[in-house]
C-alpha cells in the first residue's frame, strides 16, 4: 500500500502525469512486496515551494508512505529511481529534489485495517 505524493512548483501536463505515474509504478518495485497494483499517486503542481529561499527555480518535494518497513538499501535504490524520474521528466535539477519516507503501522482499506 504505497502512496507517492509529488509536489512541484512548476506545471505538470496531463501527459507528463501519465508518464510519471507509470514510471513510479515501475520504481516502487524497488521495495520488496510493493507493486503498482496497490500504488496510489497524487500530483500537486504549481505549489508555492521555496528551496534555499528561492521560489523560482524548479523544485520538488516527494512524499513516499509505505505500509510496513523497507531496508536502507531499498530506500536508497528507490530514491535514485524517483530522483531520476522527476529530474528527467520535469527538468528539475537533482539538487532541487527532496524525498521523504514514512513507514505506516496501520493502513485502512475497504473498511478495515491491515
Amino acid at each position: 500500500m504505497p502512496f507517492i505524493n509529488t509536489k512541484v512548483n512548476i506545471p505538470i501536463t496531463a501527459e507528463k502525469e501519465i508518464i510519471i505515474k507509470k514510471k513510479l509504478g515501475e520504481a516502487i518495485t524497488a521495495i520488496r512486496g510493493k507493486s503498482e497494483s496497490w500504488l496510489m499517486v497524487n500530483f500537486e503542481d504549481n505549489s508555492r515551494l521555496y528551496f534555499r529561499g528561492d521560489g523560482e527555480t524548479p523544485s520538488a518535494f516527494i512524499e513516499v508512505k509505505l505500509y510496513g518497513k523497507a531496508s536502507e538499501d531499498e530506500y536508497e535504490n528507490l530514491t535514485g529511481k524517483i530522483t531520476d524520474i522527476i529530474s528527467s521528466e520535469l527538468n528539475i535539477d537533482k539538487t532541487q529534489i527532496y524525498i521523504k519516507y514514512e513507514e505506516i503501522v496501520y493502513w485502512g482499506y475497504n473498511g478495515h485495517n491491515f
